[in-house]
C-alpha cells in the first residue's frame, strides 16, 4: 500500500476496526479524509467523527456503528474504486448504483465530495472514490 494514499489508508483502518469490532478508529486528518468521514455520518454508516490532536498532528475519531446483541458492523465492505495509478471518472449519467441503491459510491466532483445520489441530483460527474455498502 502507498504512503500517499490517504484514501485507502483510510478505508482499510474503517475495514480492520470492524473486523475486530472496535468502538472507534483514528485516521490520519486530510480534507478529504474530512469530507468522506462527513459522507459517511449523513449516510449512517458510522455514529459520529471528531477531530484530536493540534496542529499538524491530528486525527478523526471515526465512532463506529455496529447492528444487533451480536455487534455486526453496519459498513459490511469497503471497496477502494479510483486508485492512484489508476483513476476512475465518470459523468453523472453514468455514476454506478451500488447493489442497486442499497450501497453508495462516494464521489469527488467539482462540488466537492458527496454520494452517487447527491452527484446524479446536482448533475455533476466526478472520480469515482469508493464503494461501500
Amino acid at each position: 500500500m502507498s504512503a500517499n494514499d490517504t484514501i485507502s489508508d483510510m478505508l482499510t483502518r474503517i475495514r480492520n476496526a470492524c473486523a475486530v469490532r472496535h468502538p472507534t478508529t483514528q485516521v490520519p486528518t486530510t480534507r478529504i479524509t474530512r469530507s468522506i468521514a462527513r459522507v459517511l455520518k449523513e449516510e449512517g454508516f458510522i455514529e459520529d467523527f471528531e477531530e484530536v490532536g493540534e496542529g499538524l498532528k491530528t486525527h478523526l475519531v471515526l465512532s463506529l456503528k455496529y447492528k444487533g446483541k451480536n455487534r455486526q458492523p453496519l459498513i459490511t465492505t469497503l471497496q477502494r474504486v479510483s486508485k492512484p495509478g489508476l483513476r476512475v471518472y465518470s459523468p453523472s449519467k453514468d455514476i454506478p448504483r451500488v447493489l442497486g441503491g442499497i450501497g453508495i459510491a462516494i464521489v469527488s466532483t467539482s462540488k466537492g465530495i458527496m454520494t452517487d445520489r447527491e452527484a446524479r441530483k446536482q448533475n455533476v460527474g466526478g472520480e469515482i472514490l469508493c464503494y461501500i455498502w
